[in-house]
């Protein structure tokens, strides 16, 4: 398609000569421009990607993929229920638990949590939090121990071993009124999950614990299941519903957390749309960049025309000049993109000890650390978009070469 006389030439107006040089800068910045916007948005997606992953696993780790929930009564019967769902196609695990608001403290510090009483055996099933444990063991949450998260244990000045004091707001009644119910425990495990408020919030303790200290006897306030298809949600609900139909209403993890995951896809699509400019921009500079090129190497086209180069000839030539501006700068932009992407965290530790900044603050974005995930499907749609964009962006200035009349530029020459 392309012959060696005309990929010769296309490569000789790439290197303009001296006289030239404002040319060669605009071509240099449309190469840095391209290289950039792809690299950006590759590691812009990577993190996104990432970050919803994590989010995601965090969130369907620590809060089921579906909750029965029910209201102050509880459910009664609810190790029968959870033997129903059990019996269930692609059911991983069932988890009753007790669930209830307290108030924390310890060493004069006092914080509201979230308190969740799960058996010991349910404990060790779960995927997540057997490896989440960073001191203590989670055998030892058991006969009045507890297990906290690192961020609240940090910030109480608490470890395994000293006790904290829960009060709950639903109190006993006495003849002098409602006496808010205290109760001091020992703390037998801290835990840190890598969510910031599930590290900062939430408390674990054993079942019969906890349905003696939130007045639960025998009784359940939610059933958390994990099923292994989280997607198939529509499915698992038509199964499910029916056997909980009279304990509890039932909660899947995209109605949970929908907000959230829409507001992030929302923000995906917005940061795609922004850098995307970018390259927008640079394949605007190819086309005045080629223009001016064209209107310098007029004499030169007419003198090409003369000794028998055809219109196609001319186009091609000046395609091949402009292309290899886009597609080396996409695929610049493509290295450049896959190894920031890769290697971020350490990125991210060099640029926090040289600014002393903190550039991935738990409490703000949830998460402990930046993650990141290459998809793909990314990575070829913005590839695919520098190259489409950067290949339009010759066409223009290419047909304009291949339009000039011979007569007219030699015309005063």
């Amino acid at each position: 398609m392309f012959g060696s006389v005309e990929r010769w030439v296309a490569g000789r107006y790439l290197r303009p000569r001296r006289e030239e040089g404002f040319i060669s800068v605009i071509a240099l910045f449309s190469l840095l421009g391209i290289t950039l916007g792809v690299g950006t948005l590759i590691v812009v997606l990577a993190v996104m990607s990432g970050y919803r992953a994590e989010i995601m696993g965090v969130l369907q780790g620590v809060g089921g993929h579906f909750v029965v929930r029910a209201g102050p009564q509880g459910i009664s019967d609810f190790d029968g229920v959870a033997l129903r769902i059990r019996d269930l196609d692609g059911i991983e695990s069932v988890t009753p638990m007790v669930e209830g608001q307290a108030m924390a403290t310890a060493n004069g510090v006092a914080s509201g949590v979230v308190v969740r009483g799960v058996r010991q055996d349910d404990l060790l099933n779960q995927k997540l939090l057997p490896n989440s444990i960073v001191a203590g063991s989670i055998e030892a949450i058991s006969d009045k121990r507890i297990g906290l998260g690192t961020r609240m244990a940090l910030r109480m000045g608490v470890g395994v071993g000293d006790s904290v004091t829960l009060i709950s707001p639903n109190g006993n009644p006495t003849a002098f009124g409602t006496v808010p119910r205290m109760k001091a425990y020992e703390i037998g495990a801290l835990f840190e999950v890598g969510m910031y408020d599930y590290d900062n919030t939430f408390i674990l303790m054993p079942m019969e614990d906890a349905q003696i200290y939130f007045l639960q006897e025998d009784k359940a306030s939610l059933i958390e299941v994990m099923v292994d298809n989280p997607d198939a949600v529509s499915r698992y609900r038509a199964a499910i519903g029916p056997l909980v139909g009279g304990v509890g209403s039932l909660v899947d993890w995209q109605q949970m957390n929908n907000q959230f995951f829409n507001a992030l896809k929302v923000e995906r699509n917005v940061l795609f749309l922004i850098l995307s400019l970018i390259i927008m921009v640079a394949a605007f500079n190819i086309i005045s960049g080629m223009i001016m090129l064209v209107k310098e190497k007029g004499r030169d086209i007419a003198i090409l025309r003369t000794v028998g180069a055809t219109r196609g000839t001319i186009m091609r030539i000046f395609f091949m000049s402009g292309a290899a501006i886009g597609v080396t700068g996409t695929l610049m932009g493509f290295i450049l993109g896959i190894l920031f992407a890769t290697n971020i965290e350490t990125i991210q530790g060099w640029i926090e000890a040289i600014t002393g900044a903190d550039l991935f603050a738990a409490e703000v974005y949830f998460l402990s650390n930046l993650p990141t995930k290459i998809e793909t499907p990314d990575v070829v749609s913005v590839v695919g978009m520098g190259l489409v964009l950067s290949l339009l962006a010759t066409l223009y200035p290419a047909w304009r070469a291949a339009s000039l009349d011979p007569v007219e530029a030699l015309r005063y020459e």
